[in-house]
């Protein structure tokens, strides 16, 4: 059994309904002014949905199991101390809403080849988190497999996907759209670009999941961002893009603040990679850019931290903080925002940056 918690009432909740709503109306909206088909489920509108309901569903079988399971977070003693009290919550939670938003994302397309190759990507990337996850549940600590074992195998499914676009894709898979109808051919250089974007993306997004609701919530809009910026290019990838955004929008149901379950590395490596791979196959890489700016940020507060911290070192090897802890979200968490707080604004920045994306393409 579940502890009881405030659901109807509590912040978290609603946060988590306000994000859904607007999401599905945004959805509605733009397929309206595109033409796209509702009934015909050739749009944004209905994969959102449909995935929402199918893994809310679920996951009402599956977190129970996770608890069962005893697949409890450890939670880092260096982290803020607020989240002690999270210790035992059940971990792993992507194993059940990516899963179910790829497979229905396969169906609904009929498993057009695209789409098989992004899934299996993102499966992929969503294997290496849950062998992350197990290894730190094996061990009770926050360290699983090292991080360069978990590079290497980043490494090598980038490297493997690269290989399948080059051998599948158009010659002018090379080449990156930019605002105003601009163009950027990279040529060989873009297959370096490419395995550093999935590698980088997936991280980012791992970097990200650290509050309740917050890389699931951030995930849902980019990927509803990204989906509608390719619609008219690449409307199989959108269909996609639409489920695992419906897919991180059910998994909120049991993740909004206070969460019942954590995605773990299991569900932030695998929306990390699929960004990255739909954006590599519609050409998107710098709407993607735009649109992903609340992970990029989050991935450069960590840099910038460490940074820092080298390069004040004193004679006794003691550095100075550039923010009271990183990523970013923690440092305003410290300052004294609340969780929800600190959720809700990166959604509102998510949002914008979203609409930005679609804007200047």
């Amino acid at each position: 059994m579940l502890p009881d918690r405030p659901i109807g009432g509590s912040a978290g909740y609603q946060l988590f309904l306000t994000l859904g709503t607007g999401l599905a109306i945004v959805a509605l909206v733009l397929d309206w002014f595109a033409g796209r088909s509702l009934t015909e489920g050739l749009g944004l509108t209905l994969p959102l949905v449909v995935s929402a309901l199918l893994t809310a569903g679920i996951g009402y079988w599956a977190v129970p199991l996770l608890r069962a399971l005893k697949a409890g977070q450890v939670i880092r003693q260096d982290g803020p101390q607020a989240h002690l009290k999270k210790a035992g919550t059940p971990t792993m939670g992507g194993i059940f809403f990516v899963p179910v938003a790829v497979l229905l994302a396969l169906l609904w397309t009929g498993f057009n080849s695209n789409v098989l190759a992004v899934s299996a990507l993102t499966l992929g990337y969503g294997a290496i988190g849950l062998l992350d996850d197990w290894q730190i549940l094996l061990k009770k600590s926050n360290k699983g497999i090292s991080p360069r074992m978990k590079l290497a195998l980043q490494i090598s499914l980038a490297s493997l996907f690269c290989l399948w676009m080059a051998w599948s894709q158009p010659w002018d898979i090379t080449t990156i759209l930019l605002p105003f109808g601009l163009a950027l051919p990279l040529g060989v250089l873009f297959w370096v670009l490419a395995g550093f974007v999935l590698v980088a993306e997936s991280n980012a997004t791992n970097l990200t999941d650290g509050l309740d609701g917050l890389a699931g919530g951030t995930g849902a809009i980019a990927l509803l961002g990204l989906g509608a910026l390719i619609a008219p290019s690449s409307p199989e990838l959108m269909i996609f893009c639409a489920c695992l955004s419906g897919g991180c929008l059910g998994f909120l149901v049991h993740n909004h603040n206070p969460a019942r379950v954590f995605m773990g590395d299991t569900g932030s490596l695998a929306l990390g990679g699929a960004l990255a791979a739909v954006g590599l196959m519609s050409h998107s890489l710098f709407g993607l850019l735009i649109i992903g700016g609340i992970f990029l940020v989050e991935s450069l507060s960590v840099i910038a931290q460490v940074g820092y911290y080298k390069a004040t070192k004193d004679h006794n090897g003691n550095g100075k903080r550039l923010l009271r802890m990183a990523p970013l979200h923690h440092h305003f968490e410290l300052t004294g925002w609340s969780e929800t707080k600190v959720v809700s604004r990166f959604y509102l920045i998510g949002g914008l940056l979203a609409g930005l994306g679609l804007l200047i393409h």
